[in-house]
């Protein structure tokens, strides 16, 4: 896994790179959810099977205690077998239109206040909504980019490391074209 790019904001690393976000040298790692928090497929499914039912269990006593998470919104449950400690689970919306950017952009944010919040400083982040919720992958990298600079901008100091993770070569591709034009 080789860093595609590296850009400081606000005292903080943004990389985008190509991996396994499941396997990052972090503290939190951004999973992809449904409101319900079911991880039956895609990123979701790569947590669970990577760190254990453990990260289901937890989320499903999560929705228990609380109820849904709402588009925009995040849960946290522990890492299981993760190298990260942290599991955030980041709701994206289904998309329908120009609207649904910016609840993908509040998503982002509300992963990164998850992180601050537990005092975390690390985080690696998945090409959220392109998959299942029907975000093109090109927009949804720009939101992504675009919500991680304005948060970090909002928040100097509150994390070290942010990473970009695409699962393929042009995931990968996209997310270190909008980190440098930015």
């Amino acid at each position: 896994m080789e860093t595609s790019e590296l850009k400081r904001v606000a005292g903080a690393n943004i990389l985008a790179l190509e991996g396994d976000v499941t396997r990052q040298p972090v503290e939190a790692v951004v999973n992809s959810a449904n409101e319900n928090l079911q991880h039956n497929e895609g990123v979701a499914a790569a947590v669970v099977r990577t760190g254990g039912r453990v990260i289901q269990e937890e989320s499903n006593t999560w929705v228990r205690q609380h109820g849904p998470v709402a588009p925009g919104g995040a849960a946290v449950t522990t890492g299981g077998m993760l190298q990260a400690s942290h599991v955030i689970h980041a709701v994206a919306p289904h998309f329908v239109d120009d609207t649904s950017d910016a609840t993908l952009a509040d998503a982002v944010g509300a992963a990164l206040d998850a992180a601050r919040s537990r005092g975390l400083r690390s985080v690696a982040f998945p090409l959220l909504g392109s998959g299942a919720h029907g975000f093109a992958p090109e927009r949804a990298a720009r939101v992504i980019v675009t919500a991680v600079e304005a948060w970090l901008d909002e928040n100097p100091g509150a994390l070290t490391e942010v990473r970009l993770v695409g699962f393929t070569h042009n995931q990968t591709t996209l997310l270190t074209r909008y980190l440098t034009e930015s």
